[in-house]
């Protein structure tokens, strides 16, 4: 297979920073271009990020002395890449002038923000549930006049520990559900001790992060009709959100009423023996198991399981009958992988087998 030529913008960040040693020695892609804010501009990788480099292993030897560009220059970086892994962080509105400038100029968009989540004809993709939705590209394509440039994104980070859950589980019609999240630090773009805050600590709000946990789900489980994705109607979800005092790995805890109710062995069954319909692409970021469930009282634990299978997978435990709804369980997965660059690179690994690049 040819390697695909691809550029990281917002390669400072902390999802741009995982990016890049995702990306050492990938067997899809080569890292042509490293792109990030206009105070970046012309500097060698390492000085751009130095003092500020958050993961634990070293900048790898391939980008450490890349010269950082400007992600405003789309007219040279579109001539070097055929893709780019955007996670810029910038204002809505900048985002999707930025993304769609690269898409017009004919390069394939695999975005980690949330500024075209809510676009229509623009895929939000779990490859492991709604790879069917990238038939929606054609009418984005026509919508931006282009060729072959288009803009997929990945939905936020925490739902992804809880939805794969749930995906087993669509037979028995899942009708409400109540979920409360509890998101590690990373998610905001700093390591614990950046964050004085949460020390001794829980912040019982993070902006905006409710509103996408609620409405996100139902894009994802949606039907493509007359050029759109149209949200699913069901399961009605209600979210809190909360900061806590851990690294990595975002935890949920879920309440769920069926419309047909399944026994707990069906249920654990469907978790067990959920097969990805993606494992037959052989993906590079896809995990051995999709769904783990542990039968441990005490498990799934961030600091013990969000590395499982490379932080990949979403770890399910504590699956009891609830008295209010029918039953209640905790998920876990990593937020910085799964979540975030991991999942969007699954994304761009899935375009690349399946011939979109």
């Amino acid at each position: 297979m040819n390697k695909t030529n691809i550029a990281i913008l917002g390669a400072t960040g902390m999802v741009g920073q995982r990016f890049i040693t995702l990306l050492d020695n990938h067997p899809f892609f080569d890292v042509k271009i490293l792109a990030a804010s206009p105070s970046s501009k012309g500097k060698k990788y390492s000085d751009a990020v130095n003092g500020r480099w958050k993961m634990e292993s070293e900048i790898p030897d391939y980008a450490r002395d890349m010269i950082v560009f400007d992600v405003s220059d789309v007219e040279h970086i579109a001539t070097e890449v055929d893709m780019v892994l955007c996670a810029i962080d910038l204002d809505k509105k900048s985002i999707i002038e930025i993304e769609e400038s690269y898409a017009k100029h004919e390069v394939i968009v695999v975005s980690n923000n949330s500024a075209n989540r809510w676009t229509q004809d623009v895929p939000m993709l779990i490859p492991e549930i709604n790879l069917e939705h990238l038939k929606i590209i054609d009418s984005q394509r026509k919508r931006l006049n282009t060729k072959k440039g288009f803009i997929v994104t990945k939905p936020n980070c925490s739902i992804q520990s809880y939805i794969p859950a749930l995906e087993a589980l669509k037979e028995f019609e899942p009708e409400l559900v109540i979920v409360s999240t509890y998101q590690a630090i990373s998610g905001s773009g700093k390591k614990l001790d950046e964050c004085e805050e949460i020390r001794e600590n829980v912040i019982p709000f993070i902006n905006g992060e409710e509103e996408k946990s609620e409405q996100e789900p139902l894009k994802i489980w949606g039907n493509i009709v007359d050029g759109r994705i149209e949200k699913a109607i069901n399961p009605t979800i209600s979210a809190q959100c909360l900061r806590v005092g851990v690294e990595d790995g975002h935890m949920a805890t879920v309440a769920v009423k069926f419309k047909n109710k399944p026994t707990k062995e069906q249920i654990l069954e469907k978790w067990n023996n959920y097969i990805s319909p993606i494992k037959k692409l052989n993906l590079p970021m896809s995990p051995d198991k999709f769904l783990i469930y542990m039968d441990e009282e005490n498990r799934p634990q961030p600091k013990l399981d969000r590395d499982i299978n490379k932080g990949m997978s979403v770890v399910i435990g504590r699956l009891r009958e609830d008295t209010i709804f029918d039953y209640k369980f905790v998920c876990l997965s990593h937020n910085t992988l799964r979540g975030a660059a991991g999942g969007s690179l699954l994304v761009a690994e899935a375009l690349k087998a399946l011939n979109y690049v």
